[in-house]
């Protein structure tokens, strides 16, 4: 298993993470977190470099780091002919199977393998990957064709092969291969698009917490909030919260957005500021300042918050800013 943890660890910390998850490899976007890990933190398990180097000057760090490189285009591949190594580099052979984003042409898979495996700055082990653009979509042709292109490209091939990610592993057990590469899933979010992480059997490593610092009486018809969007439909308690968009939750949550007072369901009213959310306490006459919220986390899955406010799980998690107080617990046991 590679474990991706790019984008510090989807938002909850790279080195935290890679410490904590007792991975075959690690799974980067770019060189400086492959460092990060290596140099700053001591990770000695494989990492790699899921978009490769992109600079020649790179391949030496690879080499001394001792980190596996993907090749996804035939520029990366002339660096490495090119390159005099103090030691030969892992290489992953990133093949277009349909994403259409970065990766060879199928076609061109064995010629380029070959050329690989006559670089001398190449290891003699070669890595064949892809990457699927629509495996959250449960039954979905494409991926299928997906498949049968990367098993055709890499037929005769004597690599290793890593084509699933988190939904691939969790609905496509066809494309496991040698290498799986979990995401989203490690991080208790579900990959797919119409799922919550508890019909996966998942739970969230991130709870977002926050408090009430205020609680206003307020009158019908009185607006709250920037440009008086959402007015009282009674007389009511509105509570304020101290998070807003600085602290990484998103902007366009709309009015109805659900979070947790004191564990129990109320909803975001009017625009999230910078710093401070408003919430509907009608339901809620015993809350009183000082009092917790949950915005995301154990209770309140984060693709609900997400699909409110027309968003993917991926960019809360990976959008809460870096003044946001991080605190480790031990995680609960699996049976509650």
């Amino acid at each position: 298993m590679a474990a991706a943890v790019k984008a510090e660890g989807y938002g909850h910390g790279l080195v935290r993470v890679a410490r904590a998850l007792d991975a075959d490899a690690f799974a980067v976007a770019c060189i400086e977190e492959a460092l990060a890990l290596r140099e700053a933190a001591g990770i000695d398990r494989r990492i790699v470099l899921l978009e490769g180097v992109f600079e020649a000057d790179e391949l030496a760090l690879c080499a001394r780091h001792a980190l596996d490189v993907a090749i996804h285009h035939p520029e990366q591949l002339r660096m490495l002919e090119l390159a005099r190594l103090e030691r030969p580099l892992r290489v992953w052979l990133k093949i277009d199977s349909g994403m259409h984003r970065l990766g060879l042409a199928p076609e061109t898979a064995p010629a380029i393998f070959q050329r690989v495996r006559d670089c001398p700055a190449a290891h003699a082990e070669i890595g064949l990957m892809s990457h699927l653009a629509r495996a959250d979509e449960r039954d979905c042709d494409y991926t299928r064709q997906q498949l049968q292109t990367f098993e055709a490209a890499t037929a005769g091939l004597p690599g290793e092969r890593s084509l699933a990610n988190s939904a691939g592993i969790l609905g496509w057990p066809r494309t496991h291969f040698d290498w799986v590469r979990p995401g989203i899933m490690l991080y208790g979010a579900s990959p797919f698009v119409d799922s919550l992480a508890p019909d996966e059997d998942l739970r969230p490593a991130m709870s977002f917490h926050t408090r009430l610092i205020a609680i206003r009486r307020l009158r019908r018809g009185e607006p709250v909030g920037y440009g008086g969007t959402w007015l009282c439909p009674e007389d009511m308690d509105v509570g304020v919260a101290a998070v807003g968009y600085g602290d990484g939750y998103p902007r366009h949550a709309p009015s109805g957005t659900p979070v947790l007072v004191n564990g129990r369901a109320a909803a975001l009213v009017g625009r999230v500021s910078m710093d401070m959310i408003t919430l509907d306490l009608r339901q809620h006459p015993e809350a009183r300042i000082g009092d917790p919220v949950l915005l995301w986390g154990e209770g309140l899955p984060v693709e609900r918050i997400a699909q409110a406010a027309g968003a993917i799980s991926y960019t809360l998690l990976c959008g809460v800013t870096a003044r946001v107080r991080r605190e480790v617990v031990p995680a609960p046991s699996i049976d509650g």
